[in-house]
């Protein structure tokens, strides 16, 4: 599912008008009758309502005042507050703004503090409110009556179906401009966007439905937006399903190289997840002194005992043995609970320019890079990283808020500059990859908020890496799978309580949901 920027759109739209020769008014009537269908549907009482129409001077208005016209129509008592002149709207805006005259639809304006107050009260009246003040084209700290209203309308806990995103979010990063209506439901036109999709946006857009206004298919293919929602269909296609005749050794080998005193449990769970994935054998490479806790711990993962350089803790003296394993292996994990000693960082820094095997790289393998990615450049394979906003930070240079302020821009960056494929943790785990393509994970849910998951999202792509899967079709199918296992245990056991084990254990089941009537072969290379 296509996610675009407000740039996109907005290049989308001047094509559609200016090289296909579809009017822009054309497109607005049918966002605005797109959106009163979705507005019947989420609130199929509203012709028994008192609705309030709040509408800026700009398209995000006109679509705003189709939709009150429509709703005149159908004999809705419906009013429009204007937060502008009349003589300030222009272009189709106006030209739709002018038809509710002879509908009797009342358009009251909204020009400065004293109207605002004496319309309070009447405000306060309406049962619904339309909210079409603000479009994608904001791009600064929303002020004035602008603000005045939004905060207004919030306050009253009235229901607030949106038009095209929610006045004051930002369309791109969804991160509210100051202040933002706390939509119910919105209306999108075209295609979603992507702060539509990340938080804090999600939150305030509500439910989403997404009008089709009739931008033609050939300018979507020109314009190329680089951004996906990932889906249940997107991953069906990622994992095939085995033939009858497949064996463990077709279906790959993946070295875990993972922990250290007190974070046994991280590399135990990353080795076995592979395993809940598919994988077909995985060995799990530790310190020599753990080596007996690891073999405690797993039963179907086998255990490779490495050289210490203290106890407990890996450096340089185990590459030789490292690289003996991995002649045999499709994959190699680092990171979950290997520690940041001087020595162990020195061995990632080796492994990453060296092993010539596809990688993935969590927790401490990505600590370990901090203020050494460059090394990154050096890889001949795929590498796969999965930071968590503060280890992204730590990598970048920057803040975690930084990082949230703008998920896809710092996913992407990354994954451009060093030629690698990004996962970003979080609530909607952003993936990145080195063309520049970013896909947002709509899986998951707040009781993931736990230790121990993202050990469990490394063993998964890893896993899925080691049967084949190419980087891209690993990480997706691993962020997806993780937060639907997630989303399983939530609607089943408890939204907050369930372990990163459950979700491990859940794994095959959710699998199985996805693939049910696949009949396509795993490659084999």
């Amino acid at each position: 599912m296509i996610l675009v920027t407000a740039d996109e759109m907005r290049e989308m739209d001047r094509r559609t008008i200016e090289e296909i020769g579809i009017p822009g008014r054309v497109l607005m009537e049918n966002a605005g009758r797109g959106a009163t269908r979705f507005l019947y549907e989420r609130f199929p009482d509203i012709e028994r309502m008192n609705v309030g129409v709040a509408a800026g001077r700009g398209n995000n208005g006109g679509d705003g005042t189709v939709i009150a016209r429509y709703l005149a129509g159908r004999g809705v008592a419906v009013t429009v507050y204007l937060l502008a002149d009349r003589s300030q709207v222009a272009g189709d805006a106006a030209a739709n703004l002018d038809l509710l005259g002879p509908l009797g639809v009342p358009v009251i304006e909204i020009q400065n503090e004293k109207s605002f107050a004496e319309l309070r009260t009447a405000m306060r009246s309406k049962e619904l409110w339309i909210d079409a003040l603000l479009g994608t084209g904001l791009n600064s700290a929303v002020r004035g009556m602008y603000r005045r209203v939004i905060d207004f309308i919030n306050s009253l806990g009235t229901p607030v179906f949106a038009v095209d995103v929610p006045s004051g979010l930002d369309s791109d990063t969804g991160q509210p401009y100051g202040t933002c209506i706390q939509a119910l439901a919105t209306a999108t036109f075209g295609f979603a966007k992507t702060g539509h999709y990340l938080y804090p946006g999600a939150a305030f857009t509500g439910d989403l439905q997404v009008i089709d206004i009739g931008i033609p298919s050939p300018v979507v293919e020109e314009v190329r937006p680089r951004q996906q929602l990932l889906t249940r269909k997107h991953v069906r296609r990622c994992l095939p399903c085995r033939p009858g005749d497949t064996h463990k050794g077709r279906t790959g080998h993946l070295l875990v190289i993972a922990g250290s005193p007190g974070k046994t449990g991280a590399a135990a769970m990353t080795a076995t997840t592979a395993l809940r994935a598919g994988a077909g054998l995985v060995t799990l490479a530790t310190a020599k002194s753990l080596n007996p806790i690891m073999e405690t711990l797993l039963l179907e993962a086998m255990t490779a005992p490495l050289p210490e350089q203290e106890s407990g803790i890996l450096g340089e003296s185990c590459f030789e043995r490292v690289m003996q394993l991995l002649a045999n292996m499709r994959c190699l994990a680092i990171g979950p609970g290997l520690g940041q000693s001087p020595d162990t960082k020195k061995l990632v820094l080796r492994l990453v320019a060296e092993s010539g095997t596809p990688l993935v790289i969590d927790a401490d393998g990505l600590n370990n890079l901090t203020g050494s990615t460059e090394v990154l450049r050096q890889a001949v394979s795929p590498v796969i990283v999965t930071p968590h906003p503060g280890e992204m930070a730590r990598l970048t240079g920057t803040t975690p808020s930084a990082v949230q302020g703008d998920r896809i821009q710092a996913a992407r960056q990354f994954a451009e500059s060093f030629r690698v494929h990004v996962v970003l943790k979080g609530a909607r785990t952003v993936v990145a990859h080195p063309d520049g393509s970013v896909f947002v994970n709509p899986t998951g849910n707040a009781g993931m908020a736990t230790g121990g998951m993202g050990d469990v999202l490394t063993g998964l792509i890893a896993g899925f890496l080691a049967q084949g899967l190419s980087a891209e079709a690993a990480s997706h199918s691993g962020v997806y799978l993780h937060g639907a296992s997630a989303d399983t245990l939530a609607e089943t056991i408890g939204p907050i309580g369930y372990l990163a084990s459950e979700v491990m254990d859940g794994i095959p089941s959710e699998i199985r949901r996805i693939t049910a009537g696949l009949l396509r072969s795993i490659p084999v290379s």
